[in-house]
């Protein structure tokens, strides 16, 4: 069953990871049909695309460039991650910030 989910979701779910625009596709094409895999992928992309914002507008302004490319690489690694994890079918959550973001965005 969890392949079956897995597969019907797998669209979606790489759909999720392909910045704003794609985020918010996979997240209307999801909400007719509630697929717990893309549900899993779209809350790590909304807090990932969160973080993202917050580097190029705090980081950035107040750390200074350095600090943003940082977290900018960091990101980076945690979104092709992510992307790996769907394109593979299993629900891969991202190190360190990945049970916060399914915990934060449960109700989506």
């Amino acid at each position: 069953m969890q392949n079956q989910t897995a597969n019907e979701g797998k669209t979606m779910a790489i759909i999720s990871h392909f910045w704003i625009i794609g985020l918010i596709i996979a997240f209307f094409m999801n909400n007719s049909t509630k697929n717990s895999f893309a549900n899993f992928y779209i809350r790590q992309m909304i807090g990932l695309n969160l973080i993202q914002f917050l580097n190029g507008w705090i980081i950035y302004n107040y750390l200074g460039n350095t600090a943003g490319i940082i977290v900018s690489t960091i990101l980076l690694v945690l979104w092709v991650i992510s992307l790996m994890g769907a394109v593979k079918g299993e629900e891969k959550i991202i190190p360190v910030v990945g049970d916060q973001f399914q915990e934060w965005f449960k109700n989506i």
